[in-house]
């Protein structure tokens, strides 16, 4: 049911009639914005909170009436110390975290327009689907499509190992959230049967995740990953970080101590633990330099393997996928860490003993990268280790499994700070969204207007993720262990053999598994 009312909202007096949508819960009443009809903050699960705190999302509890849908539901409890605090200004408080926003260019139920769901990332320990950042109105009015984005569970109460409670809650409020699609969208214009996922970096990881669990299966027809992260821990690793969590505040790790503590109070033990992390590195391995101490977890039930193995054994041979990443990922931390340009040989020396692949790893990168000062080293081994690789392997486990995959890598370098973060993580966010002034775009573009030619790079963006998402084809060819074609994205888009075959050959074979307990 989709209807209009005129009558003024809390905020003042509409300038259209808002629009009426009946979800499965209730009635929303959403806006008028530019041309598209705008819901915000609908729950898609209750709030996870006393009895439902640290468990599986459940549904949604009934209201009568009609609910303004005109903001942002409350962010969950987070980290705030990476990139977390310019997108949480000004958000309502409360525990009402688990909510879907929905643009839409009509909410007619005959238009059945494709569907697109935004997951964001945050290393899986922050991150809020209101941020400026992922203002999805630019993608649904170019497109012609729905866009849906979603809260879900991290840090502690999304992704610690905790006794008594199921492992990847964040994962599974995903899964929730895309079943209130399923059952929802299309009262909001959008066809159930045309979902296309898409997410960046820990969002990207979400998404390999989704596309290894059952219980995701059918949810979506087409995923698009941009830098998937390799990490995903072992059973065993999650236990013992999620030990050391509750040990920050003199806490056990279960369900009964955990829940002494209130939610936005609880996000102090991954605060304070991250910054420690590299001391254990003789029991935490390659996870501890991370200094996240959440990943998804291979735990045999809500995932049941890593989502190279799962997708090499045909797991999503019918979801059309797209994935890539950016030339040079790892810079953007280094600079985070004020450290261009200031690598020594010593800690190049040990980031390639660390992260690269088999015995010989440091002098198979030497002798590949002759050139290479130690600072390329230690971002080119990081790079591929944590993000480059893991997407190039995920695109092969799924033509290894029988599905169709495109690969794409951007190259066009950041204008801000003298061009000097290149194509750094997260780069891709305000070229596919628009949204240059916004979160990392502030840092990636300096405040600055975009050029004509970021302009136009933008629009290309839309163009083929909207694109794959009507059709399954983003406007390049499809991957194959022939030619291995990729659409380099840059000033000027080209499709090529793919443009890392230096650090293609040194992970050939590689296998990514759950990161293990030492």
């Amino acid at each position: 049911m989709t209807t209009t009312d005129s009558r003024p909202s809390a905020d003042g007096p509409s300038e259209q009639p808002g629009p009426v949508v009946r979800t499965t819960a209730g009635a929303v009443r959403g806006r008028r914005e530019e041309g598209l009809a705008v819901f915000r903050g609908i729950p898609f699960a209750a709030p996870p909170v006393g009895e439902a705190r640290f468990q599986a999302p459940r549904p949604a509890p009934a209201w009568d009436g009609i609910r303004e849908a005109y903001a942002f539901g409350p962010p969950p409890p987070q980290d705030l110390g990476l990139m977390g605090g310019p997108g949480l200004i000004d958000v309502p408080q409360g525990d009402d975290w688990l909510t879907v926003n929905v643009w839409t260019p009509e909410p007619d139920p005959d238009a059945r327009r494709p569907v697109m769901v935004w997951i964001y990332g945050g290393a899986y320990k922050l991150g809020h689907s209101g941020s400026p950042g992922y203002d999805a109105r630019r993608i649904a009015a170019d497109g012609d499509l729905v866009v849906v984005s979603l809260n879900y569970r991290v840090g502690m109460e999304g992704f610690a190992h905790i006794e008594g409670a199921p492992a990847n809650r964040g994962l599974l409020d995903q899964v929730a959230a895309l079943e209130w699609v399923r059952e929802n969208i299309e009262s909001f214009g959008g066809d159930p049967a045309r979902v296309t996922v898409f997410g960046e970096s820990a969002g990207a990881g979400s998404i390999a995740s989704l596309l290894a669990m059952p219980r995701a299966a059918g949810l979506f027809r087409r995923a698009i990953a941009q830098s998937v992260p390799g990490t995903f821990f072992s059973d065993a690793l999650a236990r013992d970080i999620g030990m050391a969590l509750a040990a920050e505040l003199g806490l056990r790790p279960t369900v009964a101590d955990l829940a002494t503590i209130a939610p936005r109070k609880l996000t102090s033990a991954g605060e304070t633990l991250g910054p420690k992390m590299p001391q254990h590195i003789d029991r935490w391995g390659q996870a501890a330099p991370t200094v996240t101490p959440f990943s998804p977890v291979v735990d045999g039930e809500v995932l049941p393997a890593t989502p190279w193995q799962a997708l090499a054994a045909g797991s999503a041979r019918d979801v059309d996928l797209l994935v890539g990443h950016n030339r040079d990922e790892y810079r953007l931390f280094i600079a985070m860490a004020g450290r261009l340009g200031r690598i020594t040989d010593e800690q190049a020396a040990s980031a390639l003993r660390l992260f690269a692949p088999g015995p010989d790893g440091e002098q198979a990168y030497r002798a590949a990268f002759p050139e290479a000062s130690p600072s390329e080293l230690y971002e080119r081994v990081q790079t591929d280790w944590l993000f480059s690789m893991p997407s190039l392997h995920l695109a092969e486990a799924q033509r290894a499994g029988g599905g169709s995959t495109h690969l794409y890598e951007l190259t066009w370098p950041a204008p801000g700070n003298g061009g000097a973060l290149g194509a750094c993580h997260g780069l891709d966010i305000p070229l596919l969204f628009g949204t240059y002034g916004a979160d990392l775009g502030l840092l990636l573009f300096a405040g600055a207007e975009p050029s004509a030619e970021a302009l136009s790079l933008s629009s290309r963006f839309r163009a083929s993720w909207t694109s794959f998402a009507r059709s399954g084809d983003p406007g390049w060819p499809a991957y194959d262990d022939a030619e291995r074609l990729v659409r380099v994205l840059d000033a000027e888009p080209v499709v090529t053999a793919y443009p890392e075959e230096r650090s293609r050959r040194l992970w050939e074979g590689y296998e990514f598994l759950p990161l293990p307990l030492l």
